[in-house]
């Protein structure tokens, strides 16, 4: 099948023609030859049968572009054709807000064009008959292609059919370009009344004077104001406003009086443009202007779309639509209504033909340019096809090098330039289709002010990108096209993922070389070494975006190899790649996937706003990841089922979720995929979860097929309700949850019965319980301490910071460390008001034999001087087996330490690790300590931070240290040492200050 892309890739086309059937109504009004019947109309004076036929001429106008139009961006139709026969697509749109928006606001949703525009200009109430219009200005802004003209189309129709916006009787809709032309036919200069009585000639001049005295039912729309040819200045320090309707003046002046209120104050004002324009920077905030963004075709939109264009297929069309979701929607012009018709066009040949779907978008422009130019090569011979293409390569070059800023119209080449590119004879031979298709025409047909103009910069810098392969001599030895790869961002947007693709990508490269001949073997191995280089280089550093830059050039080239080559041992694939846009994570995962079946880490630490299309293109990585982190990210609820089926699906043991407000909702959806999923540790810190998830957790924890070893769900409101059933899971010896941890999780010693019960129970395999921040109260304690005792109790690690408790639990919790059947190796009793009774209590089941304790923390329980010298004789005992002890914040003194430092040096004390931080110690202490240290044959770690430790103290200290085999630390931060001690301290890489 051969198929012309001239509405493809230029919606331009269809303005030219009307534009010039504009210029023979115009110059035909200015001779006086009226139609009878508009003669006719013109004689009425009645203000309603005026409107009346006003709509009626409107939508008499529109029914002539439908007619006359030979393509559009919206299924190869004129816009007029597209809403008057029901073939629009509602486009979506976002309102910008007027003020600075901070990172924590939710954005704005999407809501269709239309809506937001009569919402802008009805004050929301689209179909009350009463106008309170809110803002006399809306600007509507969007790219090329993305559907301006037709949405405003759809809005002017609408009202002519009184559909909406009834508050107006008069709407008049001006195409810049056409204001172009009917200011370069004359002097250049109008009144407000005469462009409307030319622009309209179904209208008298006193029904125009009549209409204009109710300005605030009359709306303009200007389309394409940044339109080529006419770009007029809207700063009013650039001009001399008009206020008189009748008064002949520029139409820079004309529109910029009409939008600042001087003229025809209160009318409305519908503008189009792209963004960035300069005509809109100029704009003050306090105008009163509503700005929408036009976001085109969003995920919905290009459902149906595709689906209408493929209304007569009987199968595949789901096919199709996935396919171009995975492989094109990550790039924003796929919002394009023009670019998504592209798309669909070039499936339907490649279908037809019995063809893959190209997989990337230089296999996409390969297809389109492949197929406009095999027709031609039938007809032509030797090297034809070769040196047109070129000669557009040479064109595409210069507007690539002359590229306008963003939001201005394209750069143009004149017909002395066409022919200085080789391209004149193409224009009007057996090629010109070609051309046709590939470029746009603006000006007079076949006089000196005819202009050309690639349709899209998509056109142009693939063309730009073939050319480089073709015509290698002409770009210098130093390979020329670097240099616009390199250059400032907004210059070229994809030239460089074109010159990857078609260099290394032998689906993209063989058609081409087929009707072309062979590529410069020269200029391959110039980008390919550009690109080997730069990757690997990239890849060594930590800069996310360039890594992800990398990524998708390796994925246009669609060669594995290459991957292997570039990706070395020394790149650093663990930094987080959080943030990235779909085109960057399409570009990831390919690289991923190229070099193998498992990844260590898929790090997306801090990724905001993860979308499903995100997540969906990211599940291949998630699959093969071992460990996943989203950790301080945000995920929409969408990206969830995609998270769940990857844990099902892959291999990953680890996933971070942390700081994510996954929801209740989310952690349902989550749970899904946990049941059958390789998941031992999952981290759940602040995620927004109750107690409604818990019933969910709890039948995923005990369907028999988890793994799951570690669960935090530290700082989640779960209350006794949630704990409790989660309790109820822990009993089941399907639950294999040997790390628990509760931190903050607003329980009470109403649920630590049931959670006695668990760890009694016999089927329980928790060994690490975190409770700290919880009010568990000494009651709680109570029905911790005795399920201690159980001989089924497995618990090996209990943390009760900042619990509640007093020295009234201590009694029972000596007991149960004086059981038999107790295995607790690890108590944290910190932060509790123990005071020195409870803490002496403590000290008598330290003391005995049997305690298996290893490891306690006291660290601010308000203990005195006494239990220090009870810790002290219990650490020289022989009974105890204590390695690791932690008495911070018990403000004693150097009185108090003596009594560790008696400890640590006798040959029965097991410490390891020892923390004295904030105990008031001087240097009085530090003689007494460093005998202790050159004693000792266990004590490897010793934290002495915020003392009031002085420079006197240090060079014992360091020598000590360096003298000392088995210590490994000693950390003196936050003493009162001089900048000179620091020098000294340096001599000893042991030391922390």
């Amino acid at each position: 099948m051969v198929w012309n892309l001239s509405g493809v890739l230029s919606y331009s086309v269809v303005k030219v023609y009307n534009r010039l059937s504009t210029l023979n109504s115009v110059r035909h009004h200015h001779h006086h030859h009226h139609h009878p019947r508009l003669l006719h109309i013109a004689a009425m004076s009645d203000p309603t049968t005026n409107v009346t036929m006003h709509k009626k001429q409107t939508l008499l106008a529109s029914s002539q572009r439908s007619s006359q139009g030979r393509s559009s961006l919206l299924g190869g139709r004129a816009p007029s054709d597209v809403v008057l026969n029901d073939f629009y697509i509602t486009l979506m749109s976002s309102k910008v807000p007027t003020r600075p928006v901070s990172s924590t606001e939710k954005p704005p949703e999407p809501s269709s064009v239309e809506q937001a525009v009569l919402a802008a200009l009805s004050d929301g109430n689209t179909s009350s008959k009463a106008l309170l219009r809110r803002a006399p200005l809306v600007m509507l802004v969007g790219p090329a292609g993305s559907g301006k003209t037709t949405a405003l189309e759809k809005v002017v129709v609408g009202w002519a059919k009184d559909q909406h916006l009834h508050g107006f009787s008069y709407v008049f809709h001006f195409q810049c370009r056409e204001l172009h032309a009917l200011q370069e036919d004359g002097d250049g200069t109008f009144s407000l009344e005469a462009l409307i009585l030319r622009r309209y000639a179904h209208l008298s001049a006193d029904a125009v004077s009549h209409l204009l005295q109710e300005p605030e039912k009359i709306l303009f729309v200007f389309d394409d104001l940044d339109g080529f040819g006419f770009q007029p200045s809207l700063d009013p320090s650039d001009l001399s406003l008009c206020s008189e309707c009748g008064q002949p003046t520029s139409l820079s002046v004309l529109l910029a009086s009409l939008i600042y209120g001087e003229l025809l104050k209160g009318a409305a004002v519908l503008l189009a443009s792209k963004p960035g324009a300069d005509q809109l920077k100029v704009l003050p905030a306090g105008l009163g202007t509503a700005t929408l963004r036009l976001l085109g075709f969003l995920k919905p939109q290009r459902k149906e779309f595709v689906g209408g264009f493929f209304a007569e297929a009987t199968s595949g069309v789901a096919a199709m639509l996935s396919h171009m979701e995975r492989t094109l929607a990550c790039y924003d012009f796929c919002t394009s209504p023009r670019f998504c018709w592209t798309v669909c066009s070039a499936y339907q040949s490649q279908t037809e033909a019995g063809e893959g779907l190209p997989e990337t978008l230089t296999q996409l422009f390969v297809n389109v340019l492949v197929s406009l130019l095999r027709p031609v090569s039938l007809k032509e011979t030797g090297g034809y096809l070769r040196d047109l293409v070129t000669a557009l390569g040479r064109m595409a070059r210069h507007c690539s090098l002359e590229q306008t800023p963003a939001g201005q119209s394209p750069p143009t080449c004149t017909k002395e330039q066409m022919t200085a590119f080789g391209l004149t004879p193409f224009l009007t031979s057996s090629s010109s289709s070609v051309v046709d298709a590939l470029l746009c025409v603006d000006g007079e047909p076949g006089s000196d002010d005819e202009v050309f103009s690639f349709h899209t910069q998509l056109v142009q810098e693939f063309l730009l990108a073939v050319s480089f392969y073709l015509d290698g001599p002409a770009w210098g030895s130093e390979g020329g096209v670097m240099e616009l790869v390199e250059r400032p961002a907004g210059r070229v947007a994809v030239l460089d993922l074109f010159l990857s693709g078609l260099s290394q990508d032998a689906r993209s490269k063989a058609p081409l070389e087929t009707l072309l001949g062979d590529f410069s073997a020269e200029q391959v191995e110039c980008f390919t070494a550009w690109l080997q280089s730069g990757a690997r280089q990239t890849l060594q550093g930590f800069d996310k975006g360039r890594h992800l830059y990398q990524y998708s050039l390796l994925h246009q080239s669609q060669n594995t190899q290459l991957v292997k080559d570039v990706v070395t041992p020394s790149a650093r694939m663990g930094i987080s790649y959080g943030g990235g846009s779909l085109r960057d994570y399409v570009g990831f995962v390919y690289t991923m996937t190229s070099l193998g079946d498992t990844l260590e880490q898929l790090n997306l630490y801090n990724t905001r706003d993860l979308t499903e299309e995100q997540a969906q293109a990211l599940k291949p990585a998630m699959c093969m990841a071992d460990k996943i982190m989203l950790s301080q990210s945000s995920l929409r609820p969408g990206a969830v089922p995609h998270l769940a089926s990857a844990l099902a699906q892959g291999r990953t043991t680890e996933l971070d979720l942390s700081y994510c407000h996954l929801g209740d909702a989310g952690l349902r959806v989550l749970c899904t995929g946990l049941t059958h999923s390789q998941l031992t540790t999952l981290r759940l810190t602040v995620c927004k979860l109750t107690e409604a998830c818990c019933g969910d957790l709890a039948s995923a924890l005990t369907s028999g097929a988890t793994r799951l070893r570690v669960l935090d769900l530290n700082f989640n409101e779960l209350q006794d309700q949630g704990a409790t059933q989660l309790c109820r899971a822990l009993s089941s010896a399907a639950c294999k949850v040997q790390t628990l941890t509760l931190h903050t999780c607003k329980l009470t010693e109403a649920s630590m019965e049931a959670l006695s019960a668990a760890l009694s129970s016999g089927q329980c395999e928790v060994r690490t319980l975190d409770l700290t921040g919880n009010a568990v109260g000494d009651a709680g304690v109570k029905h911790l301490a005795t399920a201690l005792q159980n001989p089924l109790c497995q618990l090996r690690s209990l943390n009760l910071f900042e619990s509640s408790i007093s020295a009234d639990c201590c009694a029972d919790l000596s007991e149960a460390l004086s059981s038999e059947h107790c295995s607790l190796l690890e108590l944290d009793l910190s932060v509790n008001e123990l005071f020195q009774e409870g803490a002496l209590e403590l000290c008598k089941a330290l003391s005995r034999p049997g305690c298996p304790l290893e490891k306690i923390s006291l660290t601010r329980c308000e203990m005195t001087e006494e239990v220090f010298g009870e810790l002290g004789a219990l650490l020289r005992s022989g009974t105890s087996r204590l390695k690791s002890l932690s008495v911070s914040l018990n403000n004693v003194g150097d009185s108090g330490a003596k009594h560790l430092w008696e400890a640590v040096a006798d040959p029965l004390c097991l410490l390891e690790n020892l923390e004295v931080e904030m105990l008031e110690l001087t240097d009085g202490c530090v003689e007494d300590l460093c005998a202790a240290l050159r004693a000792s044959r266990r004590l490897k770690s010793l934290d002495m931070r915020n003392n009031v430790l002085t420079d006197a103290s240090v060079p014992q200290l360091v020598q000590v240290m360096q003298d000392s085999d088995n210590m490994l630390e000693l950390n003196l931060r936050y003493n009162d040492f001089s900048e000179e001690a620091f020098e000294l301290l340096d001599q000893c890489d042991k030391i922390r200050y």
